[in-house]
């Protein structure tokens, strides 16, 4: 009963609907929405993972988090992005410093999505 499905991905947003072609691809930070015939629309934010198209044109998402849009605090995430700047200035490795930027990144998509 899904009409369409919106995923954000690296090489672009891609939007699926019935009898698309079979893909693979890498989910980046951003707003997975879930279209049902009806038209009502489910936003859910998902950090990371991929999707795939199968030949039977069903979808299968594998996100490492996903929550919905409606459940994000802007405040948290507010004082997350600062704690991610700060941890990115005092980093003494370039692991640390790699993990806090990507913590960056998935804060201000959260930021862009609420």
């Amino acid at each position: 009963n899904i009409k369409q499905v919106d995923v954000p991905s690296y090489n672009s947003s891609i939007g699926i609907l019935p009898d698309h072609v079979p893909l693979l691809s890498v989910l980046k930070p951003g707003v997975l929405s879930v279209i049902e015939n009806d038209g009502t629309r489910n936003d859910f934010f998902v950090s990371s993972g991929s999707v795939s198209v199968n030949d039977d044109s069903s979808v299968q998402i594998l996100a490492e988090e996903a929550v919905k849009v409606s459940d994000l605090d802007p405040q948290a995430i507010r004082d997350g992005l600062s704690r991610a700047q700060q941890e990115i200035s005092s980093a003494s490795s370039d692991k640390a410093k790699a993990e806090a930027q990507i913590a960056v990144e998935c804060f201000e998509a959260m930021q862009k999505a609420v």
